[in-house]
């Protein structure tokens, strides 16, 4: 009974932390010009330049016409780009230059915002998604988009498409292993569902601390409408492979007592008692060194430091101490449990 109270308790408390998750936003605002410290001399260097001289982000936006120059379609479809880009307030007036010896058009324009910031990439989304094609339909030409806040939006799209291929390779691999070192499938299903989790959760802190401002300021962070972008998939991989570590330690023990004894109540307690120690001071070392670099002034250091220090603290406490002991004494000898199609799996496990 105690042991089902604390799993829905800590379970609760896991999912709860990872309910702001599903508001997250990926970008680089974060990384930008308008993001650094107020105290640093290149940004108070910048802006004295904004406010004296009207200087503005230089960051060129490049469109790439690939076509007959000399078309008199292509040049009206040209024509309404530009009208498009002069409507946008996020863009300044483009610049036309054309190569007819290569049969290209070029379009200059700049943004009118930092170059990393949000309303920039939203900015050149629009003109991908919804400009070019308004005005060279039917057109056969190829359109490209070139320049900084471009280069950012195609690494956020390659991030957001290969995530899902590292999850399922780092879970699928890790399955595999577990089910091989300790001849269950139990433990395997649950170590996965366990570092999910854990992870969901320091993401979902990660959105209420920086998105939603939720005790940010008391903490001496600074609030940014978008997470970095490739963060998440950074903090997955690292917690993954640290957490994962001592896991197997635990199992190891947990594993070792249960052959010699049988009784999966003691071996479960037996394990916690001789790696509880080990576990939560490695497990404060790198709290402490990530914790160092979540007390810097630099948002993209702030964001990786705690959701590391986050992430690591509720692994190695919530998940490892309490949540994996308490589905394990539930599962009694069921955690061992192995189909007889894999039995034929050679016994190279832990302790065999």
């Amino acid at each position: 009974l105690l042991s089902m109270i604390m799993l829905g308790v800590l379970a609760g408390i896991i999912l709860a932390a990872g309910i702001p998750f599903f508001d997250l936003n990926k970008g680089f605002s974060g990384m930008g010009l308008s993001e650094l410290p107020d105290g640093l001399r290149s940004k108070e260097g910048f802006m004295v330049l904004q406010e004296e001289f009207g200087f503005i982000f230089d960051s060129p936006v490049t469109v790439a016409i690939d076509g007959k120059t000399d078309s008199e379609s292509l040049q009206a479809a040209i024509k309404r780009l530009e009208s498009s880009i002069a409507s946008d307030p996020f863009f300044m007036a483009a610049d036309l230059q054309t190569h007819q010896d290569a049969d290209l058009s070029v379009l200059y324009t700049k943004l009118t915002s930092d170059p990393l910031s949000k309303d920039a990439t939203d900015a050149v989304r629009r003109l991908r998604t919804d400009y070019i094609p308004l005005a060279f339909d039917g057109e056969p030409v190829r359109v490209l988009v070139g320049g900084e806040t471009a280069t950012m939006v195609d690494f956020d799209k390659t991030t957001n498409e290969y995530t899902p291929i590292v999850f399922a390779f780092v879970l699928g691999l890790s399955f595999i292993l577990l089910t091989v070192a300790f001849r269950s499938i139990v433990v395997p299903i649950m170590s996965i569902i366990m570092n999910l989790l854990s992870v969901g959760a320091a993401y979902g802190l990660l959105v209420l601390v920086f998105q939603k401002g939720f005790g940010a300021e008391l903490l001496g962070f600074q609030r940014t409408e978008e997470i970095i972008t490739w963060l998440p998939l950074f903090l997955f991989a690292i917690l993954f492979g640290l957490s994962m570590d001592y896991h197997v330690f635990l199992l190891s023990r947990i594993r070792e007592s249960f052959k010699k004894t049988g009784n999966n109540p003691e071996a479960v307690s037996w394990g916690i008692r001789s790696t509880g120690r080990l576990i939560t001071g490695a497990a404060l070392i790198m709290v402490a060194v990530f914790g160092g670099f979540a007390l810097g002034d630099m948002v993209i250091m702030q964001q990786m430091g705690f959701g590391l220090a986050v992430a690591v603290f509720m692994d190695a406490t919530i998940i490892r101490m309490a949540l994996v002991p308490a589905v394990m004494r539930l599962l009694g000898t069921r955690n061992w449990y192995l189909p007889k199609w894999l039995r034929w799996i050679p016994k190279v496990g832990i302790g065999e």
